[in-house]
């Protein structure tokens, strides 16, 4: 850790709190992610592990990149130091500091095109990320480049362990009732994130889960049987009723133009199977006026 100096703290989590730091040798910004593992576990907790090994795995523009790992002992305690390239807000953060430049529908447009991107790439790798949210898309506010980060909760899509890990306000709907994690997840997380660039809200705001499946139901109407099993069992045990309607998406993203209201229903479906995927809604008539690579 000699060639690098922590700055200040920009971020806490579970496990670990990120710094700002420094470089000596290259001169460079960077990330600090440090892991303070305690004497009581055994190791390097799974979630870390895990990161360090998509990260290394994966290679593009719109992913974070690990520059190196450092572990080290820092006041007879194991530390280990994930050493990502600097990015100077999060996308929840950008949207509050940058309110004006982040409900612009050409930099909406930009940022949705790009988490698309770094998400097509992953699921190419059959990675699934599994918690994306505002807080976990890094933003460069002066290129405006983002960068899907926070790997800690992914798996390989081998993995089909239905629990829910997404954090409640982006978590797809099967998840919630026993359903199997797949790349159609991340897609409904995109779906909420896009949502919330254009309203700068979230889409389903509530701490409790029964509030955002009330929201849900309300915005798409209530599912069948075939999608949820158990639907009706579930709308009479909550006093949800059963001939709620659908509402008009266009009314609840007023300001986003049609074919971006079209991208964004094949992104919160019910079925799984339905949603559009990252790839194919890179191609979606809604990016037709953007830049391609």
């Amino acid at each position: 850790m000699e060639k690098y100096e922590k700055l200040e703290e920009i971020g806490v989590g579970n496990f670990a709190s990120v710094y700002k730091g420094y470089n000596s040798e290259t001169n460079e910004t960077v990330a600090l992610k440090w892991i303070n593992i305690s004497d009581e576990s055994e190791g390097v907790p799974s979630s870390i592990i895990r990161e360090i090994s998509f990260l290394r795995e994966m290679e593009h523009s719109n992913i974070v990149r690990l520059l190196d790992v450092v572990d080290t002992v820092e006041h007879g305690r194991n530390k280990v130091y994930l050493v990502l390239e600097y990015m100077d807000v999060d996308l929840k953060k950008f949207i509050k500091t940058h309110s004006e430049t982040a409900k612009n529908p050409h930099v909406i447009k930009s940022f949705l095109h790009q988490i698309l991107s770094g998400l097509a790439y992953c699921h190419s790798h059959k990675i699934l990320h599994r918690d994306l949210k505002p807080q976990n898309l890094l933003i460069d506010s002066i290129e405006r480049i983002l960068k899907l980060a926070d790997f800690g909760s992914a798996r390989a899509v081998a993995y089909t362990r239905g629990e829910q890990v997404a954090t409640l306000l982006y978590v797809a709907p099967e998840l919630m009732n026993g359903g199997i994690t797949s790349a159609e997840a991340d897609l409904w997380s995109v779906g909420c994130i896009f949502a919330e660039m254009c309203n700068q809200k979230p889409l389903f705001y509530s701490s409790d889960h029964m509030n955002i499946v009330r929201k849900i139901f309300s915005l798409l109407g209530i599912p069948d049987e075939e999608t949820w099993p158990t639907v009706r069992a579930y709308c009479q045990y909550f006093g949800i009723p059963e001939n709620n309607p659908p509402k008009n998406l266009a009314e609840v993203v007023p300001d986003l133009e049609p074919a971006g209201v079209d991208l964004l229903s094949k992104m919160l479906r019910y079925k799984p199977e339905e949603r559009i995927t990252a790839y194919d809604a890179l191609k979606h008539p809604y990016f037709d006026d953007i830049e391609r690579p």
